[in-house]
């Protein structure tokens, strides 16, 4: 169990919404730098996904049916339709915002998992990582930074822990400063510690290699779970996206 007091989910998109925006409104032209964390994406296509997450969630939350096929993303480069995107997530953005406190549902714990796991992976392509992760920040200073961690991690473990269980797996203890988890059944058999929770999320959630999740600190050969870091909409990259804050490797 996490020892975090996980943000109120409407709070934590719309601080996810309003980073975005900020980073990309006086940046018409990042709207065709490709995204490495999402190899076939551009910046564009990710806030096109965003918008198009927006609506879907504000139908499931509103009972409305599906408005037809999705929303074409426009062309990569094109500046002004990048800053008609960020437009229409920011006033699509606030009614849901209104729907997701009005609602205690759990789908919107994965709505928020997305909408700040492609946060990072803006930074990252811009080259604006938070301060806190770059560095690997303590727990408290890196929850200051977002409070989106807390959250998000219990919603990744979560996920990890029921991969673990479905490839029969034995359970794994996880911790990070400021949280410790059990993932699978039963007794824990060994130990993954990982000093940046920035690491762990982005190892839960494909941003990591094989190789950079194994160089993390293990008290058992990591080998038999590593399978298990596939799962849901998440595969581990062949090739480093993004350089770890640190490793740890026990002995």
């Amino acid at each position: 169990m996490g020892e975090w007091e996980p943000a109120p989910n409407h709070l934590v998109y719309e601080r996810v919404r309003n980073n975005v925006i900020g980073l990309l409104e006086e940046r018409p032209d990042a709207a065709g730098l490709p995204v490495p964390a999402c190899p076939e994406w551009t910046v564009l296509d990710l806030v096109g996904h965003l918008l198009d997450i927006c609506g879907l969630a504000t139908r499931r939350l509103t009972g409305d049916g599906p408005d037809g096929k999705p929303r074409a993303v426009p062309p990569p480069g094109d500046a002004p339709r990048l800053a008609r995107l960020l437009w229409e997530w920011r006033e699509s953005g606030a009614r849901l915002d209104d729907l997701i406190a009005a609602q205690l549902n759990p789908s919107t714990n994965v709505l928020v998992m997305d909408a700040f796991t492609h946060e990072l992976d803006l930074r990252e392509a811009l080259g604006e990582p938070l301060e806190e992760a770059a560095v690997g920040a303590v727990a408290d200073a890196l929850v200051d930074a977002h409070p989106a961690y807390p959250g998000v991690l219990g919603v990744v473990v979560g996920g990890f822990s029921g991969e673990v269980r479905k490839r029969g797996l034995p359970a794994l203890e996880i911790t990070t400063p400021g949280a410790r988890w059990s993932a699978g059944v039963d007794r824990p058999s060994a130990t993954l510690t990982v000093p940046s929770p920035h690491d762990l999320l982005r190892s839960l959630t494909g941003r990591r290699t094989v190789e950079q999740i194994a160089a993390l600190g293990w008290s058992a050969d990591p080998a038999p779970w590593l399978p298990a870091f596939a799962w849901g909409p998440f595969t581990p990259p062949e090739r480093p996206v993004e350089k770890a804050a640190g490793s740890m490797r026990a002995g």
